[in-house]
């Protein structure tokens, strides 16, 4: 058996291994927040550039509905800036499908950058969700903490 002072000594050593268990889970704590907060960001990002691209592609769309509607001799104007230039309607017509089939090539690749960000995230959680059921005392640190 073991004598009073190896007792003490022992427990010391199971103390401070579980600290360091501890500042371990603390520590990856913060990796995966970190992870989360800047894949979230990402995420925003990107959804904000898919709506960009969908209000683009739909004044495309708009426009070129309304040129069709126009006899070919019909003079025709580009806005750039506050001035108004005279273009023949087809170059306007071929520019006006040129941004549409744009937007729909940019919006594709967004959506496959969302899909690859929310199978990052779930991932991120489910690391988050394993890390809380391994260490419930970080957990309740957590939750005890004020927002």
């Amino acid at each position: 058996m073991f004598r009073y002072a190896e007792k003490g000594r022992i427990q010391d050593y199971l103390f401070s291994l579980i600290e360091m268990a501890d500042e371990a889970n603390r520590t990856a704590f913060l990796e995966i927040q970190g992870r989360m907060i800047e894949s979230t960001g990402k995420m925003k990002q990107v959804q904000n550039q898919m709506r960009s691209k969908e209000a683009e592609k739909k004044r495309a769309y708009l426009t070129l509905e309304e040129l069709k509607q126009l006899p070919d001799d019909t003079n025709v104007y580009k806005s750039i800036g506050r001035t108004f230039v005279l273009e023949s309607k087809a170059a306007l017509m071929n520019e006006q499908e040129n941004k549409f089939k744009d937007s729909e090539a940019s919006i594709i690749s967004l959506q496959s950058s969302k899909e690859y960000l929310e199978k990052q995230i779930a991932e991120i959680e489910n690391n988050l969700r394993e890390l809380l059921q391994q260490d419930p005392g970080l957990a309740r640190q957590i939750m005890s903490m004020n927002v």
